[in-house]
């Protein structure tokens, strides 16, 4: 079983990066599930509409996620009318359903959930708790995106869910980080997967607008830089019997 994760889609040109990208790089790594992070795919590089949703479910997202700029385009019921479009499921107010789905994949079943970190971010439900009320045993596979700023969150959950997960994939930071490995009961990680969307950035935004903010710290509206875009995404191999994860590749398209 061969499993997708995709980081953070930046802007317009992310996004129709990911849809020309996409495709090709399925039949290439035989990919059975795709798990795309698109909670940045907006042309202003904040939110997800319900046309970019449907644009990537099109192209050959099969789940699609978010994090904490989930509602700055969508409405929160789009959330509850799409099973295959997540929003963090500890957000205090959004039924469970709206942060966890069920692929059926023939031979078993499969369960994605996402889950937003708390440190440096909105004070949403704990998201340790979160997992323990949403997570079902009976299905095989298990992926986790957890949107997260801080680090050492995202390690911790990844060891506290270790022994139930299949793969856990930390978003947000749009760095890919260089920790890819399995964790010791089998569960497939990586910090931060990283984002589809222009190279010459910072974490997508044009450089000059970012240097301005942290240089003179002035409120300054950010805009998605232009150019040539790279997509950033993790390859979790998944045992089709036990449902572990047996091998973790990064890949850069």
């Amino acid at each position: 079983m061969n499993v997708l994760c995709i980081g953070d889609v930046v802007g317009q040109n992310g996004l129709e990066y990911l849809c020309s990208t996409l495709p090709t790089l399925k039949r290439k790594h035989q990919v059975d599930v795709c798990i795309v992070n698109g909670e940045n795919s907006d042309s202003c590089g904040r939110g997800i509409t319900r046309n970019g949703a449907e644009t990537m479910f099109a192209h050959g997202a099969d789940v699609i996620t978010t994090g904490n700029h989930c509602f700055q385009r969508t409405k929160p019921e789009t959330f509850e009318q799409q099973e295959f479009l997540l929003c963090p499921a500890n957000y205090p107010f959004m039924p469970a359903q709206a942060g966890r789905c069920e692929l059926d994949l023939g031979r078993a079943r499969m369960q994605v959930i996402n889950l937003s970190g708390v440190a440096f971010l909105e004070p949403l439900d704990n998201p340790f708790v979160c997992f323990d009320r949403l997570y079902d045993p009976t299905c095989r596979f298990t992926v986790v995106d957890f949107h997260a700023e801080s680090t050492a969150e995202k390690k911790a959950f990844g060891y506290y869910i270790d022994q139930r997960a299949s793969a856990m994939f930390g978003t947000h930071t749009h760095v890919p980080t260089a920790d890819a490995c399995i964790l010791p009961q089998g569960c497939g990680y990586i910090t931060d997967v990283g984002m589809c969307g222009p190279v010459d950035s910072v974490i997508g935004v044009e450089p000059a607008q970012a240097i301005e903010k942290q240089r003179c710290h002035t409120p300054v509206r950010f805009t998605v830089a232009q150019g040539e875009c790279r997509l950033n995404g993790v390859l979790f191999t998944l045992d089709d019997k036990t449902g572990r994860c047996v091998q973790v590749r990064q890949i850069f398209a």
